[in-house]
């Protein structure tokens, strides 16, 4: 982050500034922003936010102990709030008031950037994305293939709300050439609101496809929303287009600018061919304006040629070469936790780790990678409930079933009440019979696996991330073992605290 003074930090937000007495406006200074108190260093503005289940003002006089220089806040503070011995009793702790922590908190990453953009020795690159699917893993790939560029600032696991976003864009210092944003939205407007804190000079819509219909209105709700990127980009910005999905590929007609579409479509500007997906890495030759390049993929799953080619697409709007994009890419790993994670544990199992988020599309290009993967094996699927699919998601979990059996995966097992209708989907299917089980929680699955699963299987665990399936694959990778005698409780205690810190931070859409 910048430095800013504390005055500074009050103009940008609009906001009040409180400070201890004999202390100077000018000497309060600012290096770094924190929404989470255990992650204050000396320096951070801590911005306490009240939250669903914790109230980020009770954890201000903490913050301040810890190191923090200033709180932003939206009530007057004093060390005897919460933490009395940190200094004396009642002394107002320094603090920015605001109305609305949040919305300050934009407002603090929109001026920063703008400020940054103004700086006439070098502005950085905004890129954007967004997408139902994938918008994780093609800002990952991005965030590899510009670092060579200079110093890339991309969002720690899927920072991409109205909290995390301008976090991200906090890290920002003057010497960071490459910013990348992701952008979710679970509502209406979610996206308008992150463009105008970061206006895009390139924005990528990936997908539109069954996520959060509930809070969306429908397929055509999502899209319009999902266009909101594009509407939002700089009035010299490029909108890089998925040629392969009809939603996407119309929102050209709202681009203020130059538009390149990617996919696998003959009339794709930066398009796939050849493609082929031997032991479940996919390789394809990349195309662009005459010219060819080979990728080969790291990542597991043949549908990371979307990602990639998005990304290859945003990349080269952003001034690169197809053969540097090209090398860039086949050089890539997976950066963010449970996305089709492989792991070889020690009893001879393999685990793909995909339980990070679910919907409807990317349940069946998992079910599609498991058995790429697991040919020759047995396959086991381990599926929890798709969140937020309102009226929908009935039919949506059913079908998943019956493409379980469709696809030929040698067991499945769904887990919770939610997710239920992929169980007996499958059953009604009318080829499953003891290859299909329910549990009704994380333990009972524990339970079944230990029981059922045998060396030599690759088992999928996936679900929506409130489903809290990523705990069953924290376990068996902290275990090492399916087959294993200990519970795995610990590991997925710690990871559901982690998962309540990233709620804060991201949704999924």
């Amino acid at each position: 982050m910048i430095a800013l003074t504390a005055a500074q930090v009050a103009a940008l937000v609009g906001g009040t500034l409180t400070l201890p007495d004999g202390v100077a406006a000018e000497d309060v200074v600012v290096t770094s922003v924190v929404t989470d108190s255990r992650e204050v260093t000396p320096g951070a503005l801590f911005v306490a936010i009240a939250g669903e289940h914790v109230d980020g003002h009770d954890h201000a006089a903490g913050a301040v102990a810890a190191g923090a220089s200033l709180v932003l806040t939206e009530r007057p503070l004093a060390s005897s709030d919460s933490a009395p011995d940190t200094a004396p009793d009642g002394e107002p702790l320094p603090s920015v008031q605001v109305a609305d922590s949040v919305r300050a908190l934009g407002e603090l990453a929109r001026g920063v950037l703008a400020r940054l953009r103004e700086r006439p020795e070098g502005a950085p690159r905004v890129l954007a994305m967004t997408g139902s699917v994938g918008k994780t893993t093609t800002k990952d790939l991005l965030a590899q293939v510009f670092a060579a560029d200079g110093p890339t600032v991309a969002p720690v696991r899927s920072f991409n709300n109205e909290v995390g976003l301008p976090v991200t864009v906090l890290r920002c210092t003057e010497e960071t050439r490459t910013l990348v944003l992701e952008m979710g939205a679970d509502a209406p407007g979610n996206i308008d609101y992150l463009t105008a804190i970061a206006p895009p000079d390139v924005a990528a819509v990936l997908v539109v496809g069954s996520a959060h219909l509930a809070g969306m209105g429908g397929i055509d709700g999502i899209a319009h929303e999902k266009a909101a990127i594009v509407r939002g980009l700089r009035p010299d910005g490029t909108a890089v287009l998925n040629a392969d999905d009809p939603r996407v590929a119309a929102m050209a007609e709202q681009a203020p600018g130059a538009v390149l579409r990617f996919g696998r479509s003959a009339d794709a500007d930066v398009r796939a061919t050849d493609v082929t997906a031997g032991g479940a890495r996919a390789s394809f030759t990349l195309h662009h304006g005459g010219r060819t390049a080979p990728v080969t993929l790291r990542l597991v799953g043949e549908h990371h040629v979307t990602n990639a080619l998005a990304a290859a697409a945003t990349a080269i709007a952003a001034g690169l070469s197809l053969d540097v994009v090209a090398r860039r890419l086949s050089q890539a790993d997976a950066a963010s936790p449970h996305r089709m994670a492989v792991t070889e544990l020690a009893d001879g199992v393999t685990l793909v780790d995909d339980s990070y988020n679910a919907n409807p599309d990317s349940m069946r290009a998992a079910l599609k990678a498991l058995v790429a993967i697991g040919a020759g094996r047995r396959t086991v699927a381990v599926l929890g409930e798709m969140l937020e699919l309102g009226e929908v998601a009935l039919t949506e979990h059913d079908a998943l079933g019956r493409l379980a059996v469709r696809l030929d995966v040698s067991r499945l097992l769904v887990v919770g009440r939610g997710a239920r209708a992929m169980y007996t989907g499958a059953l009604l299917e009318g080829s499953f019979g003891e290859e299909a089980a329910f549990a009704e929680d994380v333990e009972e699955a524990r339970a079944w696996l230990r029981r059922e699963v045998l060396p030599g299987d690759v088992v999928l665990v996936k679900s929506s991330n409130g489903a809290g399936l990523y705990r069953l694959a924290d376990a068996l990778v902290a275990e090492g073992s399916v087959r294993g005698s200990r519970d795995g409780s610990a590991a997925g205690a710690a990871s559901a605290a982690h998962a309540d810190q990233r709620a804060d931070q991201q949704v999924d859409a």
